[in-house]
């Protein structure tokens, strides 16, 4: 491979509410138990007890990164009550990792918030971004020795979600659930843009947070953004840059000030002259119905660390939803080769965190499997995939 950054982190990455289980004072949670189609968490991997097992499993394939989250909901269950309890677990997330060799890349929020936090008003409520950066003052102090923190995971995505929220408060959701990220019964209408009021909320938000732990930590600070990897079609580059702004850009221009963004790349999309193009059926689609585009991750880095300016780079999700492991490998290996491209070429990319780690709860289904490792639902018991070994071996193959 190309030569890379010293200490270039070779990971993969899990959310607490998808692999821990039982998130009961969730808001995610408390919308499983009602809306039609929407499959429940459950259990999930049962990861809030079993995190030493499957860190140990990536230490052991040759994996130096784990990215985890600390769940919201868990920490403060009621408005101002802090649980000390909680806070030592993940304290203890924090230390085993450190003791098998792993770095944490630790993410604040990811997705959900405490059920309390969204009935007044979640994103949009008044004290919001003061709830927010309450939260993490709360949780700065169990970060020490942590060198990498997301604050928030793909507000992009997250701006879309509340303002579906939104519109379930004022009218019921017609038809089955169907999770933004998931569209194996495609091809549906694209999803709606984000909402650029939410996004400058999460904005307002990151900013204050990333003031907090600046001053309690001496870590890297930044967020991730879901890269679409959009592609014009002839005549159809003004209809991208505008839609790159609503989706991305927005986003990208609210890490002025961070240490890194994270880029988090799976799939590609065209956009014509009327806008962004349903994914179309195919043999190769994956199990959430995108399109089989390991070269996305390539124009993912390229096009952010061009609106950044060159802010680092770190690859915190890339992945394929399939149930072929060979074809997982054969996507990574071919995304890998394009990252390097883009490495030789000036992007300052830090490292490469594979989602995911486990196969997991994708927001209200069970069927797309995303992970290096199978988990029996019933018993628990981890069973490590060709692609755990696969991608350990190619981290070690480029370390060397």
């Amino acid at each position: 491979m190309t030569e890379l950054a010293p200490g270039f982190l070779w990971g993969a990455s899990g959310a607490p509410h998808q692999i821990e289980g039982n998130n009961l004072n969730s808001d995610f949670w408390a919308n499983e138990g009602h809306i039609p189609g929407m499959e429940r968490s459950g259990d999930a991997c049962d990861s809030y007890h079993r995190y030493r097992e499957d860190m140990q499993l990536l230490a052991a394939a040759g994996l130096d990164a784990y990215r985890f989250g600390i769940e919201w909901a868990r920490i403060e269950p009621v408005p101002g009550m802090i649980s000390r309890a909680e806070l030592a677990h993940y304290r203890s997330m924090i230390e085993a990792a450190f003791e098998l060799g792993l770095t944490p890349v630790v993410t604040l929020h990811h997705f959900t918030s405490p059920l309390w936090f969204a009935q007044e008003g979640g994103w949009l409520g008044d004290r919001a971004v003061e709830r927010f950066r309450a939260y993490a003052e709360a949780v700065a102090p169990i970060l020490e020795g942590v060198e990498w923190i997301v604050t928030m995971n793909e507000p992009n995505m997250l701006a879309i979600m509340v303002g579906m929220a939104q519109a379930m408060r004022n009218h019921q959701p017609a038809g089955e659930w169907q999770s933004p990220t998931v569209d194996h019964e495609g091809p549906r209408p694209p999803l709606p843009a984000p909402d650029v009021k939410i996004g400058e909320r999460l904005i307002e938000a990151h900013h204050s947070v990333r003031e907090v732990l600046r001053e309690h930590t001496t870590a890297k600070v930044g967020w991730t953004i879901a890269n679409r990897a959009f592609v014009a079609r002839p005549g159809a580059e003004e209809k991208k840059r505008e839609l790159e702004y609503v989706w991305e850009d927005l986003y990208l221009a609210g890490t002025r000030g961070d240490d890194f963004v994270g880029v988090q790349s799976y799939s590609s999309q065209w956009v014509g002259l009327d806008g962004i193009e349903p994914h179309p059926r195919h043999p190769d689609n994956t199990l959430v119905g995108t399109a089989y585009r390991p070269d996305a991750l390539a124009i993912a880095v390229r096009h952010t660390a061009e609106v950044t300016g060159g802010m680092p780079v770190l690859v915190t999700e890339n992945g394929i939803a399939t149930r072929d492991d060979t074809r997982r490998i054969a996507y990574t290996g071919e995304a890998l080769k394009h990252l390097e491209a883009a490495i030789a070429d000036g992007v300052d990319v830090r490292g490469y965190l594979h989602w995911s780690l486990l196969d997991n709860y994708e927001w209200g289904h069970w069927e797309p499997t995303f992970g290096l490792i199978e988990v029996d639902r019933k018993t628990f018991e981890r069973r490590p995939k060709p692609s755990l070994a696969w991608l350990g071996e190619t981290a070690r193959r480029a370390r060397n």
